[in-house]
């Protein structure tokens, strides 16, 4: 063999092992298209706050490392606000886009909806609540900023994809994403201004997102998702709430300024159920005004418990019980329930199935 043939074959080789490389690196289009199909729903949030100029939902999945292997991702943008920002009169729009994505295209597998971490929870629970899916709802956010050296977005928002595309999160309803833990809408909580793991449930997590597959380890036993009796498809408004708190010499003119000022119901956040003596008198007003109040703990875990009769917990008769429910939760249920049905034993019922 001469040396010019010997090298023409050396470069016949390196042609065809870096073509064989290329293949290997880029997955044929027909294995992309058997891929689950996911939509991105964005409504802002730390997740999009770049210095300067918020992402847009386009640019947040360029930042997510390798998401195209996980799944089809389509995108739209539903807002980019931080997510306190967000009207209650969003809500109930995002809750019926959201439903009708799962519902008019068969080929989506879920959904994810970022959001800000201030509010995830109560979004969240608000749509695990509203959309009537066997499919899963997934909302995801960040602790941290896109230009943060550890923002951790990218990460969460993968792991949400995920979750989303899986066949084992069907029929779970709303599910949290956050820190490759999975949990579920009603029992999540924000724990910690800062720190990346800050979401954590009381009753413990769902799953966990780990590098081979999505792993879930228990379900809840609660109401919500495709056994829902709540419908956004009804509701052009959401009747007033408010959430009080219960301290030593609180005083009452908050809770009648809240009832004359339109609340239909009243959340009182509490240990276990007691109220300040100084708040009993206006509990009383509340209800003689037909405003429906709910007692709620403020402890992070346990229960309120109704005594006697539906209906009757510890303070006022007449006053409901929360359950284990925090008292943000409380509220979106009471919401909710009062646009379907003003009986306190009805409301009773919902408080303990939800």
């Amino acid at each position: 063999m001469t040396r010019a043939t010997g090298r023409r074959l050396l470069f016949l080789l390196l042609i065809g092992l870096a073509s064989s490389r290329l293949l290997t690196a880029s997955p044929p289009a027909a294995a992309a298209q058997a891929l689950p199909k996911v939509r991105l729903v964005a409504t802002g949030g730390t997740i999009a706050n770049r210095t300067g100029a918020r992402l847009s939902p386009a640019e947040l999945v360029r930042l997510a490392p390798a998401i195209e292997r996980h799944a089809r991702i389509e995108v739209e943008a539903f807002a980019n606000v931080s997510s306190g920002q967000l009207t209650l009169d969003q809500w109930l729009q995002l809750a019926r886009r959201v439903s009708a994505i799962l519902a008019d295209d068969d080929d989506y597998a879920g959904v994810v909806v970022t959001s800000g971490t201030d509010t995830l929870e109560e979004l969240a629970y608000f749509l695990h609540l509203t959309v009537r899916s066997d499919k899963p709802v997934v909302v995801v956010g960040s602790m941290r900023p896109p230009d943060a050296v550890t923002f951790d977005g990218a990460a969460n928002l993968v792991a949400a994809i995920r979750v989303a595309a899986a066949a084992e999160s069907r029929g779970r309803g709303t599910l949290v994403v956050m820190n490759e833990e999975i949990h579920g809408a009603r029992d999540v909580t924000k724990t910690d201004a800062q720190r990346l793991d800050a979401f954590q449930s009381h009753g413990g997590r769902l799953g966990i997102v780990d590098a081979d597959r999505v792993v879930y380890a228990r379900r809840s036993e609660k109401r919500g998702g495709p056994q829902t009796e709540f419908d956004a498809q009804t509701l052009s408004t959401l009747p007033r709430v408010d959430v009080l708190l219960t301290y030593q010499g609180a005083p009452g003119d908050l809770i009648r300024a809240a009832v004359d000022n339109g609340a239909a119901g009243i959340v009182i956040a509490t240990a276990a159920g007691g109220t300040s003596g100084t708040q009993l008198e206006a509990l009383r007003y509340a209800i003689s005004k037909r405003a429906v109040v709910v007692t709620a703990t403020r402890t992070g875990a346990g229960r309120v418990v109704p005594t006697g009769d539906p209906g009757r917990v510890l303070a006022v008769p007449g006053t409901l019980a929360a359950e284990d429910l925090t008292p943000i939760k409380a509220r979106i249920l009471l919401m909710l329930a009062l646009a379907r049905n003003t009986d306190p034993r009805e409301i009773q019922r919902m408080l303990r199935e939800y």
